[in-house]
């Protein structure tokens, strides 16, 4: 009972409030202790924790985490989506819905390059909300559309998210296959994962495009058309504020699909090309420069932090025989590997409700997830359904939080309720994407086979 009580504990103490590394740490210890006492913990097991911490700080991996975030945080200050939504709007403005197609295509560019959902979602709601509302948008479906567009930092490259479940599930991919005693074990790597995320991620794109498509004809009064003509901008300034997330977005990614960089390597070229983005549109001077680099040491500390203090809470757990109890356990489910799946997808996607991605990441799937790949998953294909799952929970009310960041920026005159049933038929979009990478899963693993193969 004991790796039960434990993780029992630790969700008990993250829904207090208190910080989830110390809580993850503190509870770990704690029950380290109480075994030892009752003689069911071995203390050997802590012995362990100063290579594990020696392992994180040489994780080439993980240095990716601090660029992406330098490179997400310039490019939210430097303007640019500002500067993508007016010429976009301006190019769509004439078509019923043609502003909300132009926020999912910015929402787009702005995942791609950057990778931060809440930084997306509130420039988005600060930025757009007030035009959409302004040329008569349905409420609802304003809310909806930004939610949704700017949740797809969650699971289109380069992301955050699939930069830490790659490296996660890495471990967990290694220790499976060692377990089965296969002591030559494949690898997975992020680029596995980013190259499996693309076509799902460009599918959610279409499915959202597609809705909005399908209101315009249903209730045109709902997305009404711009005033303003698209003629009236010319296609140069189109371009010129298209041109520099996009040659962004290809260095980043043109480098790890070619093989000329690794996901930390090319994650060191966007941070560079987001300094000099915002130097060539003069957006740079000192106290921003220093503003954006105190805010990519906060969230650097504390994904750090709380990765400390997963590594010492997932440690304690082996040593009270958790990772075999999860193991039999979902191997003894009816059903087999598709109970086991649906079992955990389910659980993540419930746990998205009141933990943030990082603690899931980070504590739950180095459990679930050696149980898993020993049932002969393919590890891009379950990674992708993850990130998806967690999109999910992130949109889903009461708790997603996107709907916080986004109700952070409301104005009074959008009710709560509004929020909510405008994003109910982006929940039905992203479960419906699940579904079908469940049918095909060969949409997530023919892009990275045929890359690297």
């Amino acid at each position: 009972m004991m790796p039960i009580l434990l993780f029992v504990a630790a969700c008990l103490v993250l829904l207090s409030g208190y910080p989830v590394a110390f809580s993850l740490a503190g509870t770990a210890l704690l029950f380290a202790w109480i075994g030892t006492l009752t003689g069911s913990f071995d203390a050997a097991f802590l012995q362990a924790m100063p290579n594990r911490l020696y392992g994180i700080m040489t994780n080439d991996t993980l240095l990716a985490v601090p660029l992406f975030v330098f490179m997400g945080v310039m490019l939210e200050r430097s303007r640019v989506a500002e500067q993508l939504l007016q010429n976009m709007g301006a190019l769509f403005g004439s078509l019923r819905g043609g502003l909300g197609i132009s926020v999912i295509l910015v929402g787009t560019l702005l995942a791609a390059s950057t990778g931060i959902v809440g930084a997306t979602v509130i420039t988005m709601g600060l930025l757009a909300l007030p035009a959409m509302t302004q040329q008569g948008y349905n409420p609802r479906i304003s809310t909806g559309v930004i939610c949704a567009s700017g949740t797809l930092g969650q699971i289109i490259p380069p992301s955050i998210v699939l930069i830490l479940l790659g490296d996660v599930l890495s471990s967990s991919y290694q220790q499976a296959q060692l377990d089965q005693g296969i002591f030559s074990p494949e690898t997975l790597s992020v680029g596995d994962l980013f190259m499996g995320a693309v076509v799902p991620g460009l599918l959610l794109v279409l499915l959202y495009i597609a809705y909005l498509l399908l209101v315009a004809w249903w209730s045109p009064n709902s997305v009404p058309a711009a005033p303003v003509s698209a003629e009236k901008m010319p296609l140069g300034t189109l371009l010129k504020s298209l041109f520099p997330p996009l040659l962004l977005i290809f260095l980043v990614l043109g480098s790890i699909i070619s093989g000329l960089a690794t996901p930390t390597e090319a994650a060191s070229v966007g941070a560079v090309g987001a300094l000099s983005l915002a130097l060539l549109q003069r957006q740079l001077h000192w106290d921003r420069l220093r503003n954006v680099m105190q805010e990519t040491t906060q969230i650097t500390s504390m994904v750090f932090l709380i990765l400390i203090g997963a590594a010492l809470f997932s440690l304690v757990f082996r040593g009270f025989g958790g990772d075999d109890l999860v193991r039999d356990f979902l191997s003894d489910l009816p059903g087999g590997k598709t109970g086991a799946l649906i079992l955990v997808m389910v659980s993540l996607f419930l746990l998205g409700f009141f933990i943030d991605f990082i603690e899931i990441i980070f504590v739950i799937v180095p459990i679930v997830g050696p149980a898993l790949l020993m049932m002969d998953i393919n590890p891009i294909w379950l990674g992708i359904m993850i990130a998806i799952n967690l999109q999910t929970s992130f949109l889903t009310p009461p708790f997603g939080f996107a709907l916080f960041y986004l109700r952070g920026v409301m104005p009074d005159s959008i009710s709560t309720r509004q929020l909510y049933e405008g994003i109910l038929p982006f929940i039905l979009i992203q479960l419906l994407m699940l579904v079908i990478l469940a049918l095909w899963p060969s949409l997530t693993t023919w892009l990275p086979g045929v890359i690297y193969r």
